[in-house]
């Protein structure tokens, strides 16, 4: 892709992380910042709001507010009102913490957890719905990327340090099956992070340590790619009146001074046109 990459917003995050587009804005989070913020493109307004923890993603709440993942646990946060826990999803012996998030067309969450330290492969990957808490998956350090095809078929999630992302075959009731190799990152010093699928079925992936991000195709073959001005993309959602605007959240976390001073724009939100429109983004129902 050739489109013009404007920053949104310089905002200097040591973790950029979650982009959304919800209420005609963005919303993302800081991770190590302990930060929400939210960006209304068209007037320009901002806002950020202050976690008790590392706050790791953000998912909009059907009836008002979103569901968030803080230290070891989810938490229900308002504006507003600020937080109130939801559920608590592993022992905090363990040392992790939820990471990335997605929501299906039937309002299930499906949030993966990673270990702080970025050592052991005690994550998991779990779904919630009104019944409860179900882990998916397990035994990954980092997870991310979890997102879902337009036809509700199949759901893709990242295994970040083993560069590779997964597909699996997911039933309408949340079940998932025939976990596969979709595709394996060759790249130098890139991982796949946060991911987020098109109306077309493609899937794009933000690149830790690339530069950009990559579009591939349903069949898992690489056919378009967005190079930004800063090293460490964590995220990349659809947003705008027409969800034609691709939006993707940075980092500065793990850079040298030499390395910023190179790229000062690294930990900002940047913007660019896309030719395909995203998914609309759906809420998550507890009852």
């Amino acid at each position: 892709m050739t489109a013009e990459v404007t920053c949104v917003w310089d905002l200097k995050a040591t973790l950029g992380e979650g982009p959304i587009w919800h209420g005609a804005a963005l919303w993302f989070v800081d991770i190590k910042g302990h930060k929400i913020h939210r960006l209304d493109p068209a007037s320009g307004e901002r806002a950020s709001f202050d976690a008790p923890d590392q706050v790791t993603f953000l998912a909009p709440l059907a009836g008002g507010g979103f569901v968030v993942g803080l230290k070891s646990s989810l938490h229900r946060f308002h504006p507003e009102t600020g937080f109130t826990s939801l559920v608590e999803v592993e022992d905090p012996a363990l040392d992790n913490r939820p990471n990335d998030a997605t929501v299906d067309a039937q309002g299930r969450l499906w949030f993966g957890t990673m270990h702080d330290g970025e050592e052991n492969k005690s994550g998991a990957l779990y779904r919630m719905d009104a019944q409860g808490v179900a882990r998916m998956d397990q035994d990954i350090c980092i997870t991310n990327g979890p997102c879902v095809s337009p036809d509700g078929k199949t759901f893709y999630h990242t295994d970040t340090l083993a560069k590779t992302i997964f597909a699996y075959d997911l039933t309408e009731d949340g079940t998932l099956s025939n976990k596969r190799v979709f595709v394996q990152i060759t790249e130098d010093n890139a991982y796949p992070d946060g991911s987020v699928v098109d109306a077309e079925g493609h899937v794009w992936t933000s690149l830790w340590g690339g530069f950009g991000a990559i579009r591939f195709s349903p069949t898992g073959q690489a056919v378009a790619r967005v190079k930004l001005p800063a090293p460490n993309v964590t995220k990349v959602c659809f947003g705008g009146p027409d969800l034609k605007t691709l939006y993707f959240t940075t980092a500065r976390k793990g850079l040298s001074d030499e390395t910023l001073a190179q790229y000062p724009l690294a930990g900002g939100v940047f913007a660019v046109q896309a030719d395909v429109a995203g998914q609309p983004q759906h809420e998550v129902r507890l009852g």
